[in-house]
């Protein structure tokens, strides 16, 4: 239990800088925006309309978002752009850190200890496991790069 403690404990202070640290590169760029040639954009009303929204209810999303993969990083952005304040973005951050630091620090040391002993018991096993995984993994990549058309590839027109 003390393994666990102590890896949440250290999930949860590098989870607390890398997205506080997003939020204040968020802040920062919005900042320079406001002084940019967007300014007239970032100050008309739909965007206001957002910005109030993200004010209000952006926290739970902020929170939220730390139990997703890929999503928890432009959240703490856009809270940071959207200049939410630090008295509705730090309870968020902290309830978030804290699930993700748990939910890490469990299943992570789990799937350590799993592989250690598959490894540990039966090397073979283990072995072909991660070759399959690997093979998998290049088979994703290669179909994703046949779907994505290229920049320079244009859809012929039916009609």
């Amino acid at each position: 239990m003390d393994r666990i403690a102590l890896t949440a404990g250290a999930l949860y202070v590098i989870v607390l800088l890398r997205a506080g640290g997003t939020f204040a590169v968020g802040w920062l760029a919005s900042a320079g925006a406001r002084r940019s040639r967007f300014a007239g954009r970032l100050s008309s009303a739909k965007f206001r309309r957002g910005e109030r929204a993200i004010r209000r209810w952006g926290a739970p999303v902020v929170a939220v978002s730390f139990l997703t993969v890929g999503f928890q990083t432009a959240a703490n952005f856009l809270a940071g752009s959207m200049r939410m304040p630090l008295p509705r973005y730090l309870p968020a951050l902290f309830l978030g850190a804290a699930a993700w630091a748990l939910i890490y620090a469990t299943a992570g040391l789990g799937t350590l200890e799993v592989l250690r002993r598959l490894f540990a018991e039966r090397t073979a096993l283990g072995v072909a496991g991660v070759a399959v995984l690997l093979l998998v993994v290049c088979a994703v990549v290669l179909y994703r790069r046949r779907a994505i058309p290229s920049p320079g590839d244009t859809v012929a027109d039916e009609s």
